[in-house]
């Protein structure tokens, strides 16, 4: 969905959007939508900010990725809600660096005539995963001797000794 300024000039734009499992590109994410994306929400032109729109909004979504630990598929469910503010790019100053208050750092600009809906819910369900990405909390992750899933099969590998010539680094403060 396209959330044009033309017509945001004319009338707050409202959106109830379904993404069909597969159809938000995550390519390059090690990441796999595992459910309907439904996303609901409003876009509008702020009055007298010379093209500054605000897009606030919920999005429902369970998506997959490997297990940071033992590398199995893990599954994330989001519920979460945005809000999110927009600039004209053509705002900032090309040659020149340019500094930002805190305030700024919120703040996404865009190009053309609009915005891309996908792309924002895209960036969104990026921003709502977590740092490290495990299938749960007890993951026990993968052998470093044996290469087994620890999770799945007993290991009763030995880990190897510490390297003795870092040992009188060990005794630093």
């Amino acid at each position: 969905m396209f959330l044009s300024i033309k017509e945001m000039e004319l009338r707050k734009i409202r959106f109830d959007e379904t993404f069909a499992a597969g159809q938000i590109d995550f390519e390059g994410e090690a990441l796999t939508q595992a459910s309907d994306l439904r996303a609901t929400g409003m876009a509008e032109l702020l009055a007298h900010s010379g093209g500054e729109i605000r897009i606030r909004g919920r999005f429902r979504i369970e998506v997959t990725a490997e297990c940071d630990r033992c590398l199995g598929r893990a599954r994330f469910p989001m519920d979460k809600a945005f809000d999110l503010f927009y600039r004209p790019a053509a705002e900032i100053a090309c040659e020149e660096e340019v500094s930002i208050d805190e305030g700024e750092a919120e703040i996404g600009f865009y190009e053309g005539a609009g915005l891309e809906l996908e792309d924002i819910l895209r960036e969104q369900v990026l921003l709502a995963l977590p740092m490290q990405r495990i299938c749960h909390e007890d993951c026990r992750g993968i052998c470093p001797v044996c290469g087994k899933n620890r999770n799945e099969t007993g290991c009763h590998c030995k880990e190897a000794a510490a390297d003795d010539r870092w040992a009188a680094l060990r005794n630093l403060n």
